[in-house]
């Protein structure tokens, strides 16, 4: 008996290493992206607005499909989920690695999007359906401290690929971690689902896709088809004088508003709904939730413009870029480490605090010392900052929204904390880049102008850096005849990445003050670990 109890824990430890490993597949592949984009941009040719939708053809699918996919998997079984979902994100991998178009890309990247959504909440509801009491905030901590660590560790091993072999290497990575994976799955993780099963709410799932998809369309968009009017020249498939950018933002929000009445409304009558509002009157789910999102704004946005600033200013190349954002690496490990023991002086919640303070303090600070003759040697100490924050805001923050759920809901649950977090982070990085790329435009043009440049060739080398989001800047500083705008150049993308930083931290602090309400909402509860554990129980 003692020795079947030694093989269950085991078997459960190596499920967690498995889902481990299946969410650093995710986390991966989005960062090894932020240090390829330059090489891709030369080799591919692709513009600004392509750079971001490389990165948000991705997120919003991943987004879109995250609450759906975590309902489905409590029907269909979550290993089997997983399984699925990882065979899907191999194979789009596959076809990213061969693509040979920026179109082509975004394509593969947009099924990389609907594997990724069965994978990230199926791996939460396994740990929550296969832990109890305190290994299931041990194993909450793991797969946080995976989350921050994997974020860091991607730009090295992207940096390594790209430049050693090529940014092609950067997807086809992932399609031997993918077939990892599965084998693993299918010895040590076992299967699970909900004997509570509820319907699906299609139209639901249709009005989340058309929210997400119209509000980071239009903010992506904004700069290159123009905020309110249409910019010249700028959609030939467009024929109003109204810019399609305020059109998409107002869909989308009339889509969110459509999405909450009609939840509301089938939950009343008792009809299933494609978010289980009743969760939402567990306090530490709803607030924790609030937060995740606000903090999402500002935690991972920041990636998408520090590679192509360290890269096309500072001269470093994707592999000693990729080294530099091992700092986060760093930080986030000591804070896997360190958690645990933080938790038994402190609550779950001023853990999260501290780290959420944390990255404020990296973020503002990368902001501050960014220059042109900027060096690694100022950028590192903030970044350890800035992931040691991570390491323990994400890991706690996922423990904290998820302590009181009902294992039966877990996949329901799951799927509306990752989207949280996925929609702040597909927002972050659609504000964040478009803070990037308009602050370098309007520097770039407002210097040229300063030195008397005519407005049409302003315009054209305003153009080439931004469209080609910075990797103009080389070319420009080799010939004689533009190497004094190569260095307004470099002033300006600073002056955009400076921007971009000083926003992510705005957002991290609105995301302290969210966290405020969960603070408010233990005062008359018991402990967190106390309530997970009789949750725990009675699920189980």
């Amino acid at each position: 008996m003692l020795e079947e109890e030694a093989v269950g824990d085991r078997r459960r430890w190596f499920a967690l290493v498995t889902v481990s490993i299946a969410v650093s597949l995710i986390i991966v592949d989005s960062t090894i992206v932020n240090v390829a984009i330059p090489s891709i941009v030369d080799d591919l040719g692709i513009d600004s607005t392509q750079v971001q939708w490389v990165q948000e053809s991705y997120t919003l699918v991943f987004a879109s499909l995250l609450l759906v996919l975590g309902v489905a998997a409590d029907r269909w079984g979550r290993r089997r989920t997983m399984m699925v979902g990882v065979a899907i994100f191999g194979v789009a991998s596959l076809l990213a690695a061969i693509a040979p178009s920026g179109a082509l890309l975004i394509a593969a990247r947009l099924v990389q999007g609907v594997g990724g959504a069965m994978i990230l909440p199926t791996t939460l509801s396994i740990i929550n359906a296969t832990f109890r009491g305190r290994e299931r905030g041990i194993a909450f901590a793991v797969w946080g401290s995976t989350i921050g660590g994997m974020a860091a560790v991607g730009p090295l091993l992207g940096g390594w690929l790209t430049t050693d072999f090529s940014w092609r290497w950067a997807f086809g990575i992932n399609i031997p971690l993918a077939v990892l994976i599965l084998v693993a799955a299918a010895f040590v993780v076992d299967e699970s689902r909900s004997d509570d099963v509820r319907g699906t709410d299609l139209a639901a799932a249709l009005l989340s896709v058309v929210t997400f998809g119209g509000i980071v369309f239009g903010l992506i968009e904004g700069r290159s088809l123009g905020w309110w009017t249409t910019r010249d020249g700028a959609a030939d498939w467009w024929p109003f004088a109204l810019s399609p950018v305020p059109v998409a933002l107002a869909v989308g929000v009339l889509g969110g508003v459509a999405f909450v009445v009609r939840s509301r409304r089938r939950s009343a009558r008792g009809a299933p709904t494609l978010i289980p509002l009743g969760l939402f009157s567990i306090p530490s789910f709803r607030n924790g939730n609030v937060a995740a999102l606000v903090v999402s704004l500002g935690e991972f946005g920041i990636l998408l413009s520090l590679p192509i600033w360290l890269q096309n200013v500072l001269g470093y190349d994707a592999l000693q870029t990729g080294w530099i954002l091992v700092g986060l690496a760093g930080g986030s490990f000591v804070a896997s480490g360190a958690a645990q023991a933080l938790i038994s002086r402190f609550s779950a919640v001023a853990v999260v605090r501290a780290g959420i303070v944390a990255e404020i303090v990296g973020v503002v600070g990368i902001g501050a010392v960014a220059s042109p003759d900027s060096t690694w040697v100022t950028i590192v100490p903030f970044l350890v900052v800035y992931g040691f924050g991570v390491g323990l805001a994400t890991a706690q923050l996922t423990g904290v929204v998820l302590a009181d759920v009902p294992v039966q809901e877990s996949g329901a649950a799951s799927g509306t904390q990752s989207t949280a977090r996925q929609v702040g982070s597909a927002l972050g990085i659609a504000i964040l880049g478009t803070v990037l790329f308009t602050t370098t435009a309007a520097e770039l043009d407002a210097r040229l102008a300063d030195q008397g440049v005519p407005e049409d060739q302003r315009t054209q080398v305003v153009d080439a850096v931004v469209d080609s989001a910075g990797g103009a800047i080389p070319a420009l500083a080799e010939d004689q005849r533009t190497a004094a705008a190569a260095d307004d150049a470099r002033e300006a993308l600073t002056q955009g990445t400076r921007y971009s930083a000083f926003a992510a931290g705005a957002f991290l602090l609105l995301g302290l003050g969210a966290t405020l309400a969960l603070g408010r909402s233990r005062d008359d509860e018991r402990p967190t670990r106390d309530r997970a554990e009789d949750v725990a129980g009675h699920g189980a």
